[in-house]
């Protein structure tokens, strides 16, 4: 009998979604639009972190938020409550966002007028790495229960996340949480990853988060002028 034929399929799948990621981070960058795309394993506090910089930046910066899940609109209406222009993106039981999936949220929300829009991603710490989604950055929420070892488990999240949010720092206490050993194993992953240590829920260390993200903003569309 002869072999099973194997068709390698996963790299042109990966090709034509980075060229169109690109294309879409070109159309971005004309458009003085800055897209953070914003990932997590569910219950990392991702929604109440972006309703945290909203309230921060909100006098400073015009925000558009897109909520990715497989259903619900629940984050949307937390987001939009805010005053921030929100949409809320059902993935019909995908576990990732790509730059066209993307692109089609960016026309649903009506970026016109916008100056910062952050996608937060489907929680998963597996999928939505392996997706450019066409943002300027990625970025990751990573909880103190879930434990400091997570950049060893998931490496490939840690690697393409150019920030990384510790979250929940006001419970650390109560977890065997290495903050330091933590961050050396992100920097083991990605050297130049900045982290940012923050409790979402009382707001300590919002304020530098908020101010690395706008000086980010400003720098994207500065290079327009």
């Amino acid at each position: 009998m002869d072999a099973v034929k194997i068709l390698e399929i996963k790299q042109s799948v990966f090709a034509n979604n980075d060229a169109q990621a690109d294309a879409l981070r070109r159309e971005l960058k004309r458009k003085g639009i800055y897209l953070l795309n914003l990932m997590s394993s569910p219950g990392s506090g991702k929604t109440t972190t972006l309703t945290r910089l909203i309230e921060s930046l909100k006098d400073d910066l015009q925000i558009g938020v897109m909520e990715a899940d497989i259903d619900s609109d629940v984050d949307a209406k937390t987001i939009a409550a805010t005053g921030a222009r929100a949409i809320q993106l059902h993935t019909g039981g995908m576990c990732h966002l790509d730059a066209a999936m993307t692109r089609q949220g960016l026309e649903g929300l009506e970026t016109e007028g916008l100056e910062l829009v952050i996608l937060e991603n489907v929680g998963n710490l597996v999928c939505p790495a392996e997706f450019d989604t066409g943002a300027v950055k990625n970025a990751m929420i990573l909880s103190v229960p879930e434990g400091h070892d997570k950049p060893l488990k998931y490496p490939l999240m840690f690697q393409v996340c150019d920030t990384v949010i510790i979250n929940k720092i006001d419970v650390m206490p109560y977890f065997d949480f290495d903050l330091e050993k933590c961050s050396e194993y992100i920097h083991m992953r990605n050297p130049n990853a900045r982290i940012f240590p923050i409790s979402a829920r009382t707001g300590q260390g919002v304020e530098a988060l908020s101010a690395w993200l706008k000086e980010e903003v400003n720098a994207w569309k500065g290079d327009n002028l």
